[in-house]
């Protein structure tokens, strides 16, 4: 697939500049909403937000950009059969309302249901991974928001003991389930995105996650991934596709169930 000119290199400079705007609220203390759904909401979120939208519209004007707090707000572009954008401008707001350091920026761009591209940034950890294109890389920041260097990243081959990543907010039976059924004892557990690119990187193994995600969630950790050569299925190992609309028992952009692969089953 041909990416964009700078694709990377402009989405690395958003989920940056949001991560700036994040912070600022992190460091003086956020103001917490809640939207109809009961989930939480801060300025950080908007703000971040702001920043990438702006961004995107400049550097790719025309590509729909489905964006979690635009989409709360009743605010869908038509994203029609091509190219578009999927952005949680910070994933993990409990983690970031509670004081912790594991949430991110995601921004990925979709193709034919695949995420091709996508840059994850944990500002407050100082690191972001970015992939395209069978190469994944995780990038090191300075407290200036400057990068200070990249290494290239992979999955690592399946090990005797397979470590788990699971979420810190939200497990369930489900996974406990499919983790006893496969025998898997070693387990991680990591807030927002950051459970991606544990894969990606070859610091875990499996990310079984059978609780209800939306699309921007998943999309730019998904594109890591993939990136560094791993998988995201379904539980009958279908691959999990984005830009789901008209989904008959959910809302438009839901994911079902899925197991993320830092290697090949």
């Amino acid at each position: 697939m041909t990416l964009p000119a700078n694709l990377l290199d402009t989405l690395e400079d958003a989920a940056i500049e949001a991560g700036k705007a994040i912070m600022a609220v992190y460091e003086s203390g956020p103001t917490v909403s809640f939207k109809d759904d009961r989930s939480p909401v801060t300025e950080a979120d908007e703000r971040a937000e702001a920043v990438i939208l702006t961004r995107l519209a400049a550097a790719f004007p025309g590509v729909p950009v489905v964006a979690e707090e635009s989409v709360a707000a009743g605010r869908v572009p038509d994203i029609g059969d091509g190219r578009f954008f999927l952005v949680d401008p910070l994933d993990g707001t409990r983690e970031f309302i509670d004081g912790r350091k594991e949430f991110t920026v995601n921004i990925a761009l979709i193709e034919a249901g695949v995420p091709i591209a996508g840059v994850v940034y944990a500002p407050a950890l100082g690191v972001a991974f970015s992939g395209a294109n069978g190469h994944a890389e995780k990038l090191r920041l300075g407290a200036d928001f400057t990068i200070l260097d990249r290494r290239t990243i992979g999955c690592r081959a399946r090990p005797a003991d397979v470590t788990a990543v699971v979420s810190r907010s939200h497990g369930d039976p489900l996974t406990d389930d499919f983790l006893d059924q496969n025998s898997i004892i070693q387990r991680t557990t990591v807030g927002s995105s950051l459970k991606f690119c544990l894969l990606a990187e070859g610091l875990a193994d499996v990310y079984p996650r059978f609780g209800r995600t939306m699309e921007w969630d998943t999309a730019a950790g998904d594109a890591v991934l993939r990136a560094a050569g791993g998988r995201v299925t379904r539980p009958d190992g279908t691959p999990l596709i984005y830009g789901k609309t008209g989904q008959p028992h959910d809302s438009d952009f839901a994911n079902q169930a899925f197991i993320a692969w830092g290697y090949q089953p």
